[in-house]
């Protein structure tokens, strides 16, 4: 017998508790991570895959990182992580030459965002973001029912193309305007902003405006163009920055993440985080990862010779990349890349397509190892010449 309160899902009938859903949830879409490797063997019965989609670090985590977490393993999990990660809080404040009260510790960057758009935007308030910015930027400001104020990208031809156009955020700021988020490299141009002129930009936003400079891909970036983001946050409390150990650092799978700000900023943000956010192998995994600068160093001199490599055999298929200053690279084919993307597939090569990012004549493509990026530029030549 069928209560008289229940719907058959799929029945067609309305269901009334949509009507309790918040507005700028039902607006989203979710976002979509590249495709694992034994998805796609799975679908396409495709062996020895490679993925080359999510921006993941090609040699890994830290051998050194491997080993502890190994040996830690073993020890006594039923006990619950420290919540204040006090080792891992005081060694990144010593980094970043902060009080640990300016360190907020989430399970990823991804997170920390979201802690930011709980705080800081809600219904009568505005977030800003550039037109080909990162996915989660949309999903935490409607989420929040907040406005979303998307500044027009840099043009094609422009000497950073589809970058932000830091001029375009100035102009259309308004009063409203709670949180800004800008990535410098971005995800999923690899585009950049000069140093010079986000410190321009900073004394052009008004103080009451926290504006959000994602570093996820800070260490691939020369250090000649970074944003001096440190001494920048001394002189604007409402510069926030965070980072990711998921790219450099190589731990993705444990999901670390972190934001430097000013202590008052930090306060709010730890009201709304939820308890023991971060594991125990995690905050031994990243407190390790900072120590070993010899895998980063490796991790970014691999990157920065095979991208470069990388980009100039796209250019010799007479192919156009956007300049880039973190672990991938845009592709753009002039043409729908849908059918050269299903073509590397059914080769057994994962990269991401973007036209979720309303770029559907671009492919993005993370930088592997030297055999990864092979395997990926003779799939590509057979998908271009089949």
């Amino acid at each position: 017998m069928k209560n008289g309160n229940t719907q058959e899902q799929g029945s067609g009938d309305a269901l009334p508790f949509l009507e309790f859903a918040a507005p700028g949830v039902l607006e989203l879409r979710p976002y979509e991570p590249g495709m694992p490797v034994e998805e796609l063997q799975r679908r396409l019965g495709v062996a020895n895959a490679i993925k080359l989609a999510s921006n993941e670090n090609p040699l890994g985590a830290s051998p050194k990182v491997r080993q502890a977490l190994a040996q830690a393993a073993q020890g006594n999990l039923a006990l619950y992580p420290d919540d204040g990660g006090f080792r891992l809080k005081a060694k990144l404040a010593a980094l970043h030459g902060v009080g640990p009260e300016s360190i907020t510790l989430c399970n990823g960057s991804n997170t920390l965002l979201d802690l930011v758009a709980r705080v800081f935007l809600g219904d009568g308030r505005a977030a800003m973001y550039s037109e080909y910015a990162f996915a989660v930027y949309p999903l935490v400001t409607l989420a929040q029912n907040a406005e979303a104020i998307v500044v027009p990208a840099l043009p094609p031809d422009s000497a950073m193309p589809y970058g932000d156009d830091v001029d375009g955020f100035v102009r259309m700021l308004r009063p409203d305007v709670a949180v800004i988020f800008i990535a410098s490299p971005n995800n999923p141009t690899g585009t950049w902003v000069e140093a010079a002129e986000f410190e321009r930009f900073m004394a052009r936003v008004p103080a009451h405006t926290i504006v959000v400079l994602d570093e996820a891909y800070h260490a691939f970036q020369d250090p000649a163009l970074r944003i001096a983001s440190g001494r920048l946050m001394r002189s604007y409390p409402n510069l926030m920055i965070t980072r990711t150990f998921s790219k450099a650092h190589g731990l993705a799978a444990l999901r670390v993440g972190y934001g430097v700000a000013h202590p008052r900023v930090t306060d709010l943000l730890h009201r709304v985080r939820q308890p023991f956010n971060n594991g125990t192998l995690a905050l031994l995994a990243a407190e390790l990862a900072l120590d070993d600068t010899d895998h980063v160093a490796r991790t970014v001199e691999l990157n920065t010779r095979e991208r470069a490599r990388v980009a100039a055999a796209l250019q010799a298929m007479g192919l156009r990349t956007l300049p880039s200053q973190a672990n991938f690279l845009a592709i753009d084919f002039g043409r729908s890349s849908a059918p050269i993307h299903q073509a590397l597939l059914e080769q057994g090569v994962i990269v991401r397509p973007m036209g979720s990012y309303h770029l559907p004549n671009f492919l993005r493509v993370s930088i592997g190892t030297e055999s990864e990026n092979d395997r990926f530029l003779g799939a590509l030549r057979q998908a271009l010449h089949p």
